[in-house]
């Protein structure tokens, strides 16, 4: 196994917490649960402390991806909007280090406040975090405090500038760009994007990530959207926002129960 391998496998296992094993976030409504290594590994639990929820599978991808585009000289940055801890640019920025990449730039866009404001309307599917039940503004507003509170926790600007600093990965090759998307997306001094990771989970952030960002992704760049299997209106969001755009509906490429990217 080549050097690359080696380091890139261990800062998997450290970013998903498969090391030190820390319990998911209990649900909403019913008891704990103890550390399930197949969930953790299969990005379907919420970790209490680990610093990336995505698991082995897309982690992969977004190694394969930047492999992917610095093999073919797709100019670019990497940019992703929505980043938790921010456990899944740590690896791509680790990837980066593995081969010696010091010309582009990760850029890290959230609010690292949690989630904005839910609007008037209802309709929220969440089914897979609080229960199979489409949520009322009122329980969406309780159920993204307890987001705040628990999944959030460690994840201010501060907590993921300590945490790209704890792999020896906070450099002048990482940006931050905080504040509502919808706010400083228009401005965000970006100029192409070899990868842009959407995890937003919301529609208004999804569509406005892709509204201000996909026009800056390169030919042959790659776009993944994080949550397009496991949320409804993350789904809807990037479809109506190329339709939109009068962009052609792309070829998407499932990576797992949550994930999907294509290739622009």
């Amino acid at each position: 196994m080549a050097h690359q391998d080696l380091y890139l496998d261990l800062l998997k296992r450290a970013v998903t917490g498969m090391i030190y094993r820390d319990p998911p976030i209990s649900p909403a409504w019913g008891p704990a649960v103890p550390f399930d290594a197949a969930a953790r590994m299969a990005g379907l639990d919420c970790p209490s402390r680990a610093h990336t929820m995505v698991g082995f599978a897309r982690l992969d991808n977004l190694r394969e991806l930047t492999e992917s585009v610095l093999r073919d000289g797709v100019p670019g940055d990497f940019l992703e909007a929505g980043v938790g801890r921010g456990g899944a640019m740590i690896f791509l920025r680790g990837v980066l280090r593995a081969y010696g990449v010091t010309d582009r730039t990760v850029w890290l866009a959230d609010s690292f406040q949690g989630f904005p404001e839910p609007p008037s309307d209802t309709g929220y599917r969440m089914s897979d975090v609080y229960g199979d039940a489409k949520l009322t503004a009122e329980q969406y507003e309780q159920a993204a405090a307890r987001m705040k509170d628990e999944f959030l926790n460690g994840g201010s600007e501060a907590d993921v500038r300590d945490n790209f600093r704890a792999y020896d990965l906070l450099d002048e090759q990482v940006r931050f760009l905080p504040g509502w998307l919808a706010d400083t997306l228009p401005s965000a001094p970006v100029e192409r994007l070899a990868i842009l990771r959407v995890d937003n989970d919301l529609y208004e952030s999804t569509r406005a990530t892709l509204e201000h960002l996909y026009p800056k992704v390169s030919p042959g760049g790659y776009v993944v959207v994080d949550d397009y299997h496991f949320l409804d209106e993350c789904r809807l969001a990037v479809h109506d926002y190329l339709k939109s755009a009068g962009e052609q509906e792309p070829e998407l490429v499932t990576i797992d129960q949550c994930g999907v990217y294509w290739r622009k």
